[in-house]
């Protein structure tokens, strides 16, 4: 019915392209326009404004010989003031970007290598939206912004990063464990140190508090029982503390000490030994 009328509608966003008698005449911007067939006008198409996008795996291989795949997301839009070239220049725009995508990405990739790629993934971006943005613009076309979406290594390459990395993250925790280990044992020696070393001392204050007790003992024997020397106050508690010990081991069900030889003369004998080896290391000096 529009063309009976010699009227056509053009969409939002979009243009229309007007021919007189085959040749290129003006660009329809949206709305209604009349165009009378008679006089030999017609649309020869339509090209949208919307911005569109493109994306392109391009296999490239990188400077340490690893094949890597590049995913490359281009967004992209005619220019509405350059219509006709965009419409007239180009037979196939997305094979056209496309090419140059490849031609950018395998020339930038090999020179980088594999951590490197990873790591200058928006240079390798902004060189193909740089030669894209000049290549493109003579043919009506405005790269609004180019993506690398995606590097990703042969499988077996990823597995060996994965390797690689999982081993470096165990050594470093073997590290942490050894260090770990290291200081507990210091720790524990220094515990243990520090314990017999207050052991030691609780011993040697036990046994001057035991030395005083028996100085005090046979200085107030003899001072309240006259005529009895310091000797005879020795051998009485030696032998107290004898029938004490054979006290404490008779009611112990399960004791294991031994005396020998056994006998309350005994202690008379371990006392004359022990004076004896007192005078002679006196008589010594």
């Amino acid at each position: 019915m529009g063309n009976l009328f010699c009227c056509i509608q053009v969409g939002q966003s979009t243009v229309a392209i007007k021919e007189q008698f085959g040749k290129f005449d003006e660009v329809l911007e949206p709305g209604c326009h009349c165009l009378p067939w008679f006089l030999g006008k017609q649309v020869a198409g339509h090209l949208s404004l919307r911005l569109q996008q493109l994306d392109v795996k391009c296999e490239t291989k990188t400077k340490d010989n690893v094949f890597v795949n590049i995913v490359a997301s281009i967004q992209y839009r005619a220019q509405a003031n350059k219509a006709s070239d965009a419409f007239y220049k180009l037979s196939n725009t997305r094979s056209q970007i496309q090419a140059y995508v490849f031609d950018v990405i395998r020339a930038s990739v090999p020179k980088l290598n594999l951590d490197d790629a990873f790591e200058q993934k928006n240079e390798i971006a902004k060189a193909v939206e740089d030669e894209l943005e000049k290549a493109m613009s003579a043919y009506g076309y405005e790269i609004v912004q180019t993506l690398i979406v995606d590097i990703e290594p042969d499988e077996h390459v990823k597995r060996a990063m994965n390797e690689i990395n999982a081993a470096a993250r165990l050594r470093v925790a073997a590290n942490e464990k050894a260090e770990a280990e290291k200081i507990l044992q210091i720790k524990r020696a220094e515990g243990e140190a520090e314990s017999k070393y207050l052991s030691g001392l609780g011993i040697a204050r036990q046994r001057q508090a035991i030395v005083d007790g028996l100085r005090d003992s046979v200085l107030g024997f003899s001072v309240n029982v006259p005529g009895t020397t310091a000797k005879d106050v020795m051998d009485m508690v030696l032998v107290t503390q004898y029938f004490d010990t054979m006290k404490e081991i008779g009611a112990a069900s399960k004791s294991s000490a031994v005396f020998i030889p056994h006998g309350p003369g005994a202690v008379r004998d371990v006392a004359t030994q022990i004076r004896d080896g007192l005078l002679q290391a006196s008589s010594s000096h």
